[in-house]
């Protein structure tokens, strides 16, 4: 009895796998013309189930044994349905309709208003509904990437490009194709989890996509898109924001009936030719004014950076009574110094689960987590769960990028690929900087270009400094820096030399370890002044010697690691031997007869004695920092904080222990810092400020070289920063006491000088800002600057008044490079 019932189990199991076998349905989706549609959504009807076709039409489905509905759904087509009686692998053809939108039954008076207007604003009226109807959802989501050169020139700085970049004869090519899947979880108001299931690159076998479904989402129904992506510094207004009829013109191009419902095509054109506004079509639903489809463009003419057009398409499917993204493709292209270039990014969405019971604890600061297992599914497994097909060109690289990585992992290769890389020769030894890699073993030596180690200064007179810097990486994003370094001033006839470590152990944590010791002529301003190639342009052309400097015999222990999300600590333990220096020539190209070069004493510009005795100092530095709403993406190798919506404050603690080592300082120095970068601020650009104060708790004994200083500038030409004064000398406000720090600039991205015509097309970026100090020297030093910037440049012009009384005004010119 007990054989018979095994043997029943066992008949009905094969019995229910040969039923529950899956067979593969698929074919290609035309047009009448027989082109091809690209990116059309096929499910299984009644399922959330399913696939999009690829850019050529193609598409492959996996369905269960049995009779089965597919849907086939495109912007701007008919929907199609088609049943089938599966029972084994099966091609299917289909061609799609192009959806008929009528006019018929609209009549448009002599100056009336276009119909699309009265349905718009209906759709304003319920955008907010439709935002937030739905409290939390879940999916999975199949990312693809692909970019590619359609056009470049032959040579780029001497390099030939089609080498370089692996190109085709016409220099064509994928340069990045990458692939990801996973399962992604949202609830309001703003908590996501992502968790990767598998990733794939072409051409890097042992990479991970940096592909992420919170990337890719967006929502017309929200009033501002696109913030903070790069793509430009504003955000751009939905064509059904609550003011949407201030920037956008709508034209009804007719109406059609989908399973019901009646849907309205309208066309949303820019009131104004240049503001941050699509241009397209919209897909309204009547009765419940639903979103329904997108097909719009962002170009040049809105702002966009980098890019010519980004095409969003957006097209949604029914999940119970609601209408969720089925697929959502940023298509683009655009041309940068001769390269011409187009690509993708779809994402597709599956298996929603709508307003499921997450567990308590679900959602944390780790949006998305990648495991080690994520990159090493094979070939079969793609084969079977892409829901997007690859093209032939896209198979075609992935086959010869992968066959050269598997090429280049060997030593062979990799000797090869050094010897001709590593080839020393003039120009890189004194203009560049020369390197000698070795991939194989992960190490690398990197030896300093020497028109950048050559300078002047009246300290030192000509002097060199050179350095070399070697690396070597390990598994699991470790590394080690080891740094020698060398100067020597021909004129006052000093050598010093150190030398510098740092060992990054634990990518996760954030944590490393650093070991410095040697002598060096460093700044009498800890934060720096200018670099030494402007130092020696302003010394030798113009007489002025700005920086000033001193002499330290060093040895320097530290190391930093996340103590817990969010919360950085640091700790450092210094030793130093300070000697003051003076000038040892006045040498210049010409003679001003308005100026003269100053003392190295930056308090006492015409006594050029020692500064300050030489002393010793022993420290010990604690510090802390903390983000709020701190946010982080897990990676098998590293931790990377995503930028927080809220400020990141700092705290610091400094200890000088006299008498230790014989130490002659003795004080205690306490910091605190608040500062936050980019606070979006929609249509009218960004916000950044930094809050500072600090305090001498005791200050028995404080050398100058360790006052608390601050970043100051006496040059026309400066590197920008937010934490910089642009009229505050570089020295003589330091304090050994207390003070109050702040600084608040507003970008406005072009909300201005976007509207003048002949300056539109340049892309400025309005700045204003202030900068405030007090201390009980300088009390109520306050600066205020207008300009405008473009990428690497900027300049500004700005009044500083010293406790209400103006010192100082003129123009200030930035570079960032």
């Amino acid at each position: 009895m007990k054989n018979i019932y095994l043997l029943l189990i066992s008949t009905l199991s094969l019995i229910n796998v040969a039923f529950a076998q899956q067979f593969e349905v698929k074919g290609k989706i035309t047009d009448a013309d027989g082109n091809s549609i690209p990116f059309v959504s096929v499910f299984i009807k009644g399922t959330t189930k399913g696939v999009s076709a690829n850019t050529d039409g193609q598409y492959v489905i996996n369905v269960d044994r049995g009779v089965v509905t597919l849907s086939f759904t495109a912007v701007g087509y008919k929907t199609a349905y088609q049943t089938i009686d599966v029972f084994n692998n099966i091609t299917l053809n289909k061609s799609l309709d192009t959806e008929h939108y009528t006019l018929n039954s609209v009549v448009i008076k002599a100056n009336g208003e276009d119909p699309a207007y009265k349905i718009v604003r209906n759709a304003i009226k319920n955008r907010k509904a439709y935002l937030e109807e739905i409290f939390a959802y879940s999916s999975d989501v199949y990312i693809k990437g692909m970019q590619k050169l359609v056009g470049a020139p032959k040579k780029f700085f001497g390099r030939d490009i089609q080498k370089t970049l692996n190109l085709d004869t016409n220099r064509n090519g994928i340069l990045y194709l990458s692939e990801s899947q996973s399962k992604f979880s949202y609830m309001k108001p703003d908590r996501i989890k992502e968790e990767m299931i598998s990733s794939k690159i072409s051409g890097s076998n042992n990479a991970f996509s940096f592909n992420k479904a919170s990337d890719m989402r967006i929502n017309f129904y929200e009033n501002l898109l696109l913030a903070n992506t790069g793509l430009s510094a504003r955000s751009f207004v939905s064509p059904i924001a609550d003011n949407a009829l201030f920037y956008y013109k709508y034209k009804l191009l007719g109406t059609s009936e989908e399973n019901g419902l009646t849907i309205n095509k309208i066309e949303v054109t820019p009131k104004r030719k240049n503001d941050p506004v699509f241009r397209g079509v919209i897909y309204i639903a009547d009765a419940t004014w639903r979103l329904m489809g997108t097909d719009l463009n962002l170009t040049k003419d809105a702002g966009v950076n980098l890019i010519d057009t980004l095409n969003i398409a957006q097209h949604f499917i029914k999940v119970d009574k609601y209408f969720m993204p089925g697929n959502l493709k940023f298509e683009f292209n655009g041309n940068v110094f001769g390269f011409k270039f187009k690509g993708y990014f779809i994402s597709f969405y599956s298996n929603y689960n709508i307003n499921p019971k997450f567990e308590k604890g679900y959602f944390t600061p780790e949006i998305l987590k990648i495991t080690k297992q994520v990159n090493k599914k094979d070939s079969t497994y793609w084969a079977n769960n892409r829901p997007i097909p690859l093209t032939d060109e896209e198979r075609k690289d992935y086959i010869k990028k992968d066959s050269i990585a598997l090429r280049k992992q060997s030593k062979a290769y990799l000797d090869s690929l050094e010897k001709a890389n590593n080839n020393f020769t003039v120009g890189k030894i004194i203009m560049t900087s020369y390197s000698i890699n070795d991939r194989y073993n992960k190490r690398s030596y990197t030896f300093d270009p020497l028109i950048k180690s050559v300078f002047y200064n009246t300290v030192e007179g000509l002097a060199i400094k050179y350095g070399v810097t070697y690396r070597k990486r390990y598994e699991n994003n470790r590394f080690l820096t080891i740094r020698p370094e060398a100067r020597y001033g021909f004129k006052n006839e000093i050598f010093t030399a150190n030398l510098s470590t740092y060992f990054y152990y634990d990518a996760i944590k954030r944590a490393g370890v650093g070991f410095n010791f040697g002598n060096e002529i460093a700044d009498l301003n800890n934060y720096g002044t200018m670099t030494l190639l402007s130092n020696t342009i302003n010394s030798l052309l113009f007489e002025r010697n700005f920086p000033k400097f001193y002499k330290r015999d060093f040895i320097n222990v530290n190391t930093q690691r996340e103590l817990a999300n969010g919360l950085q600590a640091t700790l450092a333990v210094d030793y130093s031997r300070n000697q003051a220096l003076t000038n040892s020539t006045l040498y210049k190209f010409k003679d001003f007869e308005d100026r003269e070069f100053t003392s190295n004493n930056p308090l006492s510009p015409l006594d050029d004695s020692p500064f300050f005795p030489t002393y010793q100092t022993a420290t010990v530095t604690a510090g802390l920092t903390y983000t709020f709403g701190q946010k982080y993406i897990t990676r098998p190798d590293s931790k990377i904080y995503t930028e927080s919506k809220y400020p990141r404050l700092s705290l610091r603690y400094k200890k000088a222990i006299n008498g230790i080592f014989g130490s002659d300082s003795d004080y205690d120095l306490v910091t605190f810092e608040a500062y936050q970068e980019r606070i979006g601020l929609g249509l009218f650009g960004y916000t950044s400020f930094v809050l500072g104060a600090g305090k001498f708790l005791n200050n028995n004994k404080v050398y100058y070289p360790e006052f608390k200083h601050f970043r100051g500038n006496n040059a026309k030409f400066f590197p920008p920063n937010l934490r910089k004064f642009r009229f505050l000398d570089f020295y003589q406000y330091s304090t050994n006491q207390h003070y109050l720090e702040g600084h608040l600039e507003h970008n406005f991205s072009g909300f201005i000088l976007n509207k003048i015509p002949l300056l539109r097309k340049l892309k400025l970026e309005e700045i204003v800002g202030l900068s405030y100090l007090t201390q009980p020297e300088k009390k109520n030093y306050t600066e205020y600057y207008f300009g405008i910037q473009r990428l690497l440049f900027g300049i500004s012009y700005g009044v500083a008044y010293d406790n209400g009384k103006k010192v100082n005004q003129g123009f200030r010119f930035a570079y960032d490079f």
